[in-house]
């Protein structure tokens, strides 16, 4: 009796090891955006999915375990129910920005005023006025609840013109400036709070199997 309940385990045991590696396996060969598509539609379920993690946003252990690991690393994290499965498919740099702002709409005050405004801004802001309490004051949108902060945000994100003031015209840090966009009647005081940042990204397919 005591052999066969023994028996019983080794085999339950075994089972269960050899479900492991066959998931652990196909990954291994998962590599182009295609296979993931086609792998993700095969093992179909909303806890199984493609997850990008950003080395500036993600801050968790699990987080850190997976950006020590190379392009191709699989990671398995198990608990009684279910194991879950982590491989890396991408590991890319990416180069990041971040600025604030004061949004002026340009419909609601005549030019003169709206620059006589800017100015007194970029005075007080000088003269020691923090710029996050400008920017609740003043703001014409709801960015001004973050004190006009934009966060990291990457080439393409945001209006061209706008974008290409920050990213392309060498101001430098904690420089003010004014961006005018008349055509839509928005007009800015822009701070220039960090320097550009490279930030490490990696794309990571997650595979969620129960445990029998």
């Amino acid at each position: 009796m005591t052999k066969n309940l023994l028996f019983a385990v080794l085999i339950g045991t075994s089972t269960i090891l050899n479900a492991q590696n066959s998931t652990e396996k196909e990954l291994e060969g998962i590599e182009t955006p295609e296979q993931i598509n086609n792998y993700l539609e095969l093992k179909k379920s909303k806890d199984n999915k493609l997850i990008t993690f950003n080395e500036e946003k993600h801050k968790t252990i699990l987080a850190g375990e997976l950006f020590k690991l190379p392009k191709g690393g699989i990671k398995t994290v198990t608990s009684n129910f279910e194991k879950t499965i982590y491989k890396v498919v991408e590991k890319t740099k990416t180069t990041y920005y971040r600025a604030s702002y004061i949004y002026l709409d340009g419909s609601k005050y005549n030019l003169t005023d709206l620059n006589t405004l800017r100015t007194k801004l970029i005075n007080e802001y000088k003269n020691g006025a923090p710029f996050d309490f400008l920017a609740k004051r003043y703001s014409m949108d709801e960015n001004a609840n973050k004190g006009g902060d934009l966060g990291w945000f990457t080439q393409g994100e945001l209006y061209a013109t706008f974008e290409n003031e920050i990213i392309n015209k060498n101001h430098a840090l904690n420089a003010i400036f004014t961006v005018d966009i008349p055509e839509n009647n928005w007009y800015y005081v822009v701070l220039k709070t960090h320097e550009p940042k490279d930030i490490s990204e990696i794309k990571v397919l997650k595979i969620v199997e129960a445990i029998n």
